[in-house]
């Protein structure tokens, strides 16, 4: 990554794409998130989509052998 602080941290900018767009593979995820913010390994992709998935925010189910689908979890309203 570059060393100038992005405005928005990579945890925000994933769950704003999965907002615009849907559910999307990983492989997309990594393009989308390559052009808003330059060189941005899968490594740190990898592991902001296991802090998410954590604290309930998406989910992450396997496609197919190396490519995996990202959601935003619905929240449900009482």
């Amino acid at each position: 990554m570059e060393s100038v602080w992005a405005p928005h941290t990579l945890q925000t900018e994933i769950v704003t794409i999965l907002q615009k767009k849907g559910a999307i593979a990983d492989t997309d995820l990594h393009k989308e998130l390559k052009d808003s913010y330059g060189d941005v390994s899968f490594r740190e992709i990898n592991g902001t989509l296991m802090k998410l998935e954590l604290i309930g925010i998406i989910r992450v189910s396997r496609l197919l052998k190396k490519k995996r689908r990202v959601e935003l979890v619905e929240r449900k309203t009482r």
